[in-house]
C-alpha cells in the first residue's frame, strides 16, 4: 500500500475531528461563553505568568509543550505490532480522547481561576485528594523533566551538529519577546525573520558541531549537557513568561510545522511503500500482547494526563478568550496527534528507503526494512526513535537535502519538541511546588522564589 493513503486518512479525520466534534464539545459539554467568563489571565496579570496573550501565539506554546519526545519515540515502537493498530489508536485516540481531554482541562482550569488540576481536586473531591495528587504529580513531572533532559543530551552528544542550531534558539526567543511585548510591534514580519534564522542555523550546525567529547569522556559529556539544561530551564522558569518560554515556543512551532511539511512533502515525492503488515502476527514467540500494551506505548500521540498539566498550569493563565480554548487544547493535540502519524509512517514506510544504517539495539545493518528493524520486541523498543530519525532523514533528503543537513534537521525536530516541553515543565513544576506548600503550610514552599 501507498503510505500516501495513510497521510490522506489520518489528515481527513483530523479536520472532521475539528471542524465537528470540537465544535460540539465547545457548544454542548463545555459551554463555552466568553461574556459569561471572567479569565485568570486578566483578572491575576502580573506580568509574569498571568498575561493575556493572542490565540495563535499561545497555541505555539502550548502545542510544542505537549508535543515531547513521546508522540515520536511511542508510534516508532507500536509499528512492532503493524501499521493499523498504531493508526487507529492515533486517530480515536486522538480526535476522541486526547483532544476532547486537552479541551475539557483547559476550560475546567480557566473556570476555575487557573488553578492546576490537582489543586481543583480539593473542591470537587477532598483536601486529602488534593495532596495525594499533588504529590503525585510532583513525582511525575521530576521524572519527565529526567527523562527529557537525558534525551536532549544524549542527542547532543550524538548529534554535535544540532548544538547551535537548539540555542541559538534563546537569543532569537528574547529578542521575539522584547519586540512583541516592549516594542510593540507586528509580529508578522519578526516571525518570518526568526524562521528563516532558525533554519540558516541549522546549516551552520553542519559545518560546526559542538562537541563535548573532544575533550572528555561520552558519558561525562552526557552529564555536563544535564546539568547545564536544568540550570538553562531553572532560570526561565523564574523569567516573565513573555520574555522567554512564550516567544520560543512560539517560533519553535513555526520550526516544527515547516519540518513536518517537509516530512509530508518527502512522503509525497518519495511515496515509499508501506512495507509493515497490517496486523503482526500475535502468535509468533516473543510477541507480547497488543492490548494493553499499545496504548501504553502511545500514549502522548493519543492521549495523556501530562497535557492537562500544561493546559491548568501555563495555557490557562495565557488564555484571552475562553473560545480560544478550542484552536490551544483541541488544535494542539491535533497537531500533536499529527506528530504521531507521520512519526508511524516514517517507521512502517520511511526506513524502507535506508539503505545503510546502525541501530542502537542491532548495529550496522544494509537494506534496512520494516522486518529487519521490527524482527524482535527488544530490538523494536531498543531502537526506540531511530525509526523516525532515519525514515525521516531519508525523506528529507529524497526532496532534495544533503544527507548531513536531513539528519541535522531530523535531530533538531527531535530535540526542539523535547526541550520545550523541559521548559514547561519546569514552569510547572514551580506551580505545582507552591501549590503544595499552600495545601501543607510549608512556608518555604507557598513564599519566596516559587512564588513568582
Amino acid at each position: 500500500m501507498n503510505s500516501v493513503v495513510l497521510v490522506f486518512i489520518g489528515f481527513a479525520v483530523f479536520f472532521m475531528g475539528y471542524k465537528y466534534y470540537s465544535l460540539y464539545l465547545g457548544n454542548n459539554i463545555y459551554n463555552i461563553n466568553d461574556d459569561q467568563t471572567v479569565l485568570p489571565s486578566s483578572s491575576f496579570e502580573d506580568g509574569v505568568d498571568y498575561i493575556p496573550t493572542k490565540k495563535h501565539i499561545l497555541f505555539g506554546h502550548h502545542f510544542t509543550s505537549i508535543a515531547g519526545a513521546a508522540p515520536i519515540i511511542g508510534p516508532c515502537v507500536a509499528a512492532y505490532w503493524g501499521w493499523l493498530p498504531a493508526l487507529l489508536w492515533i486517530l480515536i485516540g486522538t480526535v476522541f480522547m486526547g483532544a476532547a481531554h486537552d479541551f475539557g482541562a483547559l476550560v475546567t482550569s480557566v473556570k476555575e481561576k487557573g488553578r492546576s488540576i490537582a489543586d481543583i481536586a480539593s473542591s470537587t473531591i477532598s483536601d486529602r485528594a488534593r495532596i495525594m495528587f499533588l504529590i503525585f504529580v510532583i513525582l511525575l513531572v521530576w521524572l519527565v523533566l529526567a527523562v527529557f533532559a537525558m534525551a536532549i543530551a544524549d542527542l547532543f552528544v550524538s548529534v554535535p551538529t544540532s548544538v547551535i542550531p537548539i540555542n541559538v534558539q534563546i537569543i532569537i526567543a528574547i529578542t521575539m519577546g522584547f519586540l512583541i511585548y516592549k516594542k510593540k510591534i507586528d509580529i508578522f514580519i519578526p516571525s518570518l525573520i526568526a524562521l528563516g534564522l532558525l533554519y540558516f542555523f541549522v546549516w551552520v550546525g553542519t559545518t560546526s558541531p559542538v562537541d563535548f567529547t573532544d575533550t572528555m569522556p561520552i558519558q561525562s559529556a552526557k552529564n555536563l549537557w544535564i546539568i547545564l539544561l536544568f540550570i538553562y530551564s531553572a532560570i526561565a522558569s523564574l523569567l516573565p513568561v513573555w520574555t522567554l518560554l512564550q516567544p520560543r515556543d512560539y517560533i519553535n512551532s513555526h520550526q516544527l510545522f515547516v519540518g513536518l511539511g517537509l516530512l509530508f512533502l518527502g512522503i509525497f515525492v518519495a511515496h515509499p511503500t508501506v512495507d509493515a503488515p497490517a496486523i503482526r502476527s500475535l502468535s509468533e514467540p516473543g510477541t507480547p500482547s497488543l492490548f494493553p500494551l499499545l496504548f501504553v506505548t502511545i500514549a502522548c500521540g493519543a492521549i495523556s494526563g501530562f497535557h492537562g498539566l500544561v493546559a491548568s498550569g501555563t495555557s490557562s493563565k495565557q488564555l484571552a478568550k475562553l473560545s480560544d480554548s478550542r484552536m490551544v487544547g483541541y488544535g494542539g493535540m491535533i497537531g500533536e496527534g499529527t506528530l504521531a502519524l507521520v512519526s508511524m509512517i516514517t517507521a512502517v514506510a520511511g526506513i524502507s528507503l535506508v539503505s545503510q544504517a546502525n541501530l542502537p539495539a542491532v548495529g550496522p545493518v544494509s537494506d534496512l526494512n520494516w522486518s529487519v528493524y521490527y524482527d524482535t520486541w527488544a530490538h523494536a523498543s531498543g531502537n526506540k526513535a531511530s525509526a523516525f530519525v532515519l525514515g525521516g532523514g531519508a525523506l528529507l533528503t529524497s526532496i532534495g537535502l544533503s544527507e548531513p543537513l536531513a539528519n541535522t534537521l531530523m535531530a533538531v525536530l527531535v530535540i526542539s519538541f523535547a526541550a520545550t516541553t523541559l521548559d514547561t515543565a519546569t514552569r510547572i513544576q514551580r506551580f505545582i511546588l507552591n501549590e503544595f506548600g499552600k495545601a501543607t503550610k510549608v512556608e518555604i514552599l507557598s513564599n519566596g522564589i516559587l512564588q513568582r
